[in-house]
């Protein structure tokens, strides 16, 4: 015979079944204690409810190995030594658990409803309630006259701890309750007369923490350990956060993390007969509840058989990620009291209830390197290689870290075992590292200071989390965003040359970088899907004539970080030339109305890669041309120094074309009126931006108006 933590097994029962059963329980048991006594999981709660699962189907086939103290006869956890232990005198058990696909779920709990019930197919459907199952820490609190007098954790179902003081801290719970002055709260109940509050009243929800609440917490975390606060440190998840909170020894402490509260049942109530109410529904219960002062969740429904809870598990599943607190699934409750009665326990769990879970959004696996995406736009993105695991719905093999400071927050290596995390569309990403089983020799995650892609300088500038690559022209990964930025209408534009054009060209290499735009023949583009004689015949065209252009639209289209139109004008004004734009200083370049240090050092930076400056050769020679002239006089423009908004139709000029003459002037054209908006110049149709120019006062022109300012003297 086999000998575990749990007593001996039958000999009856194969030894290497007998071996695994008593794994099974010594690990649920370690998991258990760490999940609800010490609140540090070792394991992902989908890794648990597996092991949890299988232990079901080995006693299911060997019934002989069931004892009292199985994992799965008890609902876990014991209460902790330093609070006052509660025995609850109506058990607090936990509920049968459906993992199975939104249609099978439902519709397995009211086959077996009915089942139990003797109804058949000609039988109307059984009525249920629908709730929302929150992720968070059971609790029970006991009211005596209307009053808050003990608030209990569930612990291992039977006896649970005191944390009363803890609870009342708590804004969502009621400290005293009475009876509303008039109805019940819901024209549902059989009456409208105010139920009154019993002598006794258990009520039992679930205490949790918002996500908000949770990031906000989480930040406070990091600060303090920013300052070197010793033993602080951020939570994993809000089911952590809260179930801390409410163990703190000191309510000080607890008042400190913001924690909330659903209620969903009842425990023990002052009977019918002796005063007490008599609900016929769960439903009406709830609504009752909710008239004493008891938060209820919105999402609380009645439904019609199978069909109507397969709808309300797909409705929940769709929001899940948009709500504002973490649920792992859904409850179904057979709504009438007296059919729950009629339908009873098995061994610790109702029948007339099941929680349908959604798929896991976290799940454990094991890191098997660290490599760096570029992105279109040149950010280099550290993402975890992962060992197979699905999550969320999916298998997932890669997780992002987001950037250096974030690996470096988590300290993920490779060889890690660690959590992952999925909701919704949401990249997966490494929610914490289990340290207690690194592996020795591990090492710290660094970001490369060259490109993985084309080798260019990676820089990180002063106040970003991100590094970038410094070879846009040059970079295999950011070709199909210099490309569109290059073809832009306020660039040097290629009218014709779109996202998916350019999505062809690059995918079938017929383009790798630049140059190769001015290089393509009719053929090549011919063979394209959906490329038309036509069509191929006009982009060439287009590519030619965007051979002729202006130094601030070929400056711009060259996509140099944090250079605008606006920069690119400026630039080409003060320096006259590209070659002297490409030779300046930083000194020289901070010399430049609207050149900071930061973008003085980006232009320098991005002239610095030997193949950027090769790209700009092989266009010119391309025969891409503009007007050059000497550098522009250091007399000030008219409108230097003034902002204008511009709205509405005018009469001769595009908004383009306004814009341009006005920059040319020196001044800054904005996107929307404030404080500091100089002018508005305002077409016909002009909206809400000239209601709000008129309240700040600001001064309301036309294009008439307009073209007078341009032509007077600097103002």
């Amino acid at each position: 015979m086999t000998t575990d933590l749990f007593g001996q097994l039958p000999a009856s029962i194969p030894v290497a079944d007998a071996k695994r059963i008593a794994d099974l329980r010594a690990q649920l048991q370690l998991h258990a204690h760490a999940y609800y006594v010490q609140d540090q999981p070792l394991i992902p709660d989908a890794s648990y409810d597996a092991m949890f699962r299988e232990l079901q189907a080995l006693e299911t086939k060997y019934p002989e190995a069931i004892t009292a103290d199985s994992p799965t006869q008890r609902v876990g956890g014991k209460a902790l030594s330093q609070f006052a232990s509660v025995r609850h005198r109506v058990p607090m058990l936990s509920i049968r658990t459906e993992t199975d696909t939104e249609a099978t779920g439902a519709q397995n709990f009211d086959t077996r409803v009915r089942k139990e019930l003797g109804l058949t197919d000609s039988d109307p459907p059984v009525a249920y309630v629908a709730e929302l199952k929150f992720d968070g820490l059971a609790m029970n609190l006991r009211y005596e006259h209307g009053a808050l007098v003990q608030a209990a954790t569930r612990g291992d179902g039977e006896t649970g701890e005191d944390v009363t003081q803890n609870i009342r801290t708590i804004h969502q719970i009621p400290l005293k309750i009475a009876a509303p002055t008039s109805g019940a709260g819901s024209s549902s109940l059989r009456s409208s007369s105010p139920v009154p509050v019993p002598p006794v009243l258990e009520v039992r929800g679930e205490v949790y923490m918002r996500r908000d609440d949770f990031e906000a917490l989480n930040e406070r975390q990091r600060e303090k350990i920013a300052r070197g606060v010793k033993g602080e440190k951020t939570f994993v998840n809000p089911r952590n956060a809260a179930a801390g909170a409410v163990r703190q020894l000191d309510p000080a402490i607890a008042a400190q993390r913001p924690l909330s509260f659903f209620v969903y049942g009842l425990g023990e109530i002052t009977p019918a007969e002796q005063g007490g109410p008599q609900f016929e529904t769960h439903y009406e219960l709830l609504q009752t509840l909710k008239s004493w002062g008891f938060p209820v969740a919105d999402q609380v429904e009645r439904a019609q058989g199978a069909t109507e809870l397969i709808a309300y598990h797909q409705r929940m599943g769709a929001i899940r990620d948009s709500l504002p607190f973490d649920i792992d699934g859904v409850v179904y409750k057979v709504d009438s009291l007296a059919l729950q009665r009629q339908l009873g326990f098995v061994t610790r769990e109702p029948r007339w209830a099941v929680a349908h879970k959604y798929p896991a959004q976290e799940q454990l696996t094991t890191v098997l390197g660290i490599d760096v995406q570029v992105g279109r736009t040149g950010k280099l993105t550290p993402v975890a290689k992962l060992a197979p695991v699905f999550v969320g719905g999916v298998t997932v093999t890669n997780a992002t870290l987001h950037n250096e400071d974030e690996a470096r927050r988590k300290d993920v290596r490779v060889g890690d075992t660690v959590i992952v995390r999925r909701a919704g569309d949401v990249i997966p990403e490494v929610v914490s590292v289990m340290t207690e089983k690194r592996i020795p020799g591990t090492q710290v995650f660094t970001m490369p200071r060259q490109c993985p892609i084309c080798g260019s300088a990676a820089v990180r500038e002063e106040g970003e989390a991100d590094y970038r690559c410094t070879g846009g022209l040059f970079c295999a990964a950011q070709r199909k965003e210099a490309i569109l930025h290059f073809a832009h209408r306020r660039a040097v534009e290629v009218d014709g040359l779109g996202d998916k054009l350019v999505e062809q060209l690059v995918d079938a290499q017929v383009i790798r970088t630049l140059p190769d735009l001015y290089k393509l023949g009719f053929t090549a583009l011919a063979s394209l899907d959906r490329m038309a004689e036509k069509s191929a015949n006009n982009l060439l065209e287009a590519l030619e004539k965007s051979k002729q252009t202006t130094l601030p639209r070929f400056v711009f289209g060259l996509g140099i970080r944090h250079v605008g139109e606006a920069t690119a004008k400026e630039l080409a004004r003060h320096f006259g030339k590209l070659d002297a734009i490409m030779d300046a200083s930083e000194e020289q370049l901070l010399a430049v109305n609207d050149v900071g240090p930061i973008v003085a050092k980006s232009i320098r930076t991005f002239f610095d890669q030997a193949h950027n400056r090769e790209v700009v050769e092989q266009l010119r020679a391309c025969g891409l041309n503009w007007p050059e002239s000497e550098p522009a006089a250091a007399a000030p423009l008219p409108l230097s120094g003034k902002t204008f908004v511009i709205t509405g139709t005018l009469p001769t000029l595009s908004r383009d074309q306004a814009k341009d003459l006005l920059e040319a002037a020196g001044a800054k054209v904005a996107g929307s009126v404030s404080q500091k908006t100089d002018y508005l110049v305002a077409g016909a149709e002009a909206g809400s931006k000239l209601l709000k120019a008129q309240s700040l006062g600001v001064a309301v022109v036309d294009e008439a108006g307009m073209l007078a300012l341009l032509a007077s003297p600097a103002l």
